[in-house]
């Protein structure tokens, strides 16, 4: 009989993700690289607990303050394209360097706005430079962290690229829960303070890389502008990036509308994201890869996803303690979600995981600039409940688009690590030439 530990055997991300022995034991560059991502991830939480602040301050609805996301992902989301053909030609840490110089300056610019437009523009800006570091961060972290282990009962090791994914999906986690804290006790103070505090924070996450991560030689061959969208000719990354588009709509508004919905102050509301954040990273990081392990990525991803769809109706029609407990629930679901998504971009197809990487992100942060503007759209059409049922709606197309394509979807990506390994070049941007492929057994 088929059972679910048939499906997590058949499943190219059963391993738990590279859980196991030694993940601390990174070389500098890699620290320094996801210590910057840190901040980067902060930037988009950051704003949260001083949304009505901004509005307050700007004089401008929740729907125009709500923009700061919008322009920002839609930038983000444009910005995909061209990363890798940026990146493939000057080098990964100039590409990092430039990024990171992009979020200190328009950062610090964000912090002078005299109005929203301005404040809009700007977040663009910073969206511009956030896609440029994360993207080639990622890219990074893939080609240096070890890998750890053993793995499993058969003794053999996670791959390098698992071990990245934890390590990128704990940044992630990490700065989610600590932008809108940092948000919060600066944004108490003056609406304008987290911003020049990013600014700070990202400047010297650029004087980290400009120490720890040396460039050596850009790789033999050249991304083109539009290998990414190429690349989603692959029915598995292209399953994934659709899946990911909906998934991405409830995600975000969840972190861009919930702020209005709840109404607290800035210290209230940061507590509450902060705690979101937490329970984010805990589920990323330490619950998924068991819950993949057990019952199969797939499986796992469906059921977060219908039980994310589940929490954002109760969260749209409870009371506001109701609000409250359930935003914070939407953290575990996320976290599940976002590990679970970034191996199946990065392992189901055969592209290079740069590539692969940007054409799926490329997709998904559409959606991201879309929620944060619709969300209060549809409240001024109808009512506060509906925007959250919109969500859940989005979340539960997710999950049917992954049962759909689920043959598509199902590949084993340690057959994929050889060529993935010896096609990236990200070794380039790591001090590491690229891995050679296993012999033959």
């Amino acid at each position: 009989m088929h059972s679910a530990r048939d499906d997590a055997d058949e499943d190219p991300f059963d391993a738990g993700s590279g859980r196991g022995r030694g993940i601390l034991r990174q070389p500098m560059a890699v620290w320094a690289t996801a210590g910057a991502s840190v901040v980067a991830f902060m930037g988009i939480g950051l704003v949260d607990p001083i949304l009505p602040s901004i509005a307050g301050g700007l004089n401008a609805s929740p729907s125009q303050v709500s923009l700061l996301f919008t322009s920002y992902f839609l930038i983000t989301a444009v910005a995909m394209l061209v990363t890798g053909y940026v990146s493939s030609r000057i080098g990964g840490r100039r590409t990092l360097l430039v990024g990171l110089a992009l979020v200190v300056v328009f950062a610090a610019l964000s912090g002078t706005a005299t109005s929203v437009d301005q404040l809009v523009g700007f977040r663009a800006g910073w969206g511009l430079g956030n896609a440029l570091f994360v993207s080639t961060a990622l890219a990074v972290i893939v080609g240096a962290a070890h890998p750890v282990g053993p793995r499993g009962q058969d003794g053999k090791q996670a791959s390098g690229s698992a071990t990245a994914i934890l390590l990128y999906e704990s940044a992630l986690g990490l700065g989610m829960a600590c932008g809108p804290l940092l948000g919060a006790v600066l944004g108490d103070m003056k609406w304008r303070y987290p911003f020049f505090g990013t600014a700070v924070l990202m400047a010297v996450g650029f004087l980290a890389i400009s120490v720890f991560l040396r460039e050596q030689p850009v790789p033999a061959r050249k991304t083109a502008l539009l290998d990414p969208l190429r690349a989603l000719g692959h029915g598995g990354l292209a399953s994934a990036a659709a899946s990911a588009f909906f998934y991405n709509y409830a995600f975000f508004t969840v972190l861009a509308f919930t702020p209005f919905v709840l109404d607290m102050s800035p210290y209230r509301s940061g507590a509450v994201f902060f705690a979101w954040g937490a329970l984010l990273a805990f589920f990323s990081v330490l619950v998924a890869p068991r819950l993949q392990e057990r019952y199969g990525s797939l499986r796992v991803l469906a059921a977060s996803l219908v039980l994310m769809g589940a929490d954002l109706v109760v969260l749209g029609y409870g009371d506001h303690t109701t609000a409250v407990v359930c935003t914070i629930a939407s953290g575990a679901f996320i976290g599940v979600n976002n590990t679970v998504y970034t191996e199946l971009a990065l392992g189901v197809s055969d592209a290079p995981r740069p590539v692969a990487s940007a054409g799926y992100n490329f997709v998904r942060w559409f959606a991201a600039a879309a929620a944060p503007y619709l969300a209060p759209k549809i409240e001024e059409w109808s009512d506060p409940h509906t925007p959250f049922v919109v969500a859940a709606a989005a979340a539960l197309v997710g999950a049917g688009i992954v049962a759909a394509r689920r043959s598509a979807l199902t590949l084993r990506a340690e057959e994929l690590e050889p060529a993935h390994a010896t096609r990236d070049g990200v070794g380039v941007f790591a001090e590491q030439p690229p891995r050679p492929a296993p012999a033959a057994e």
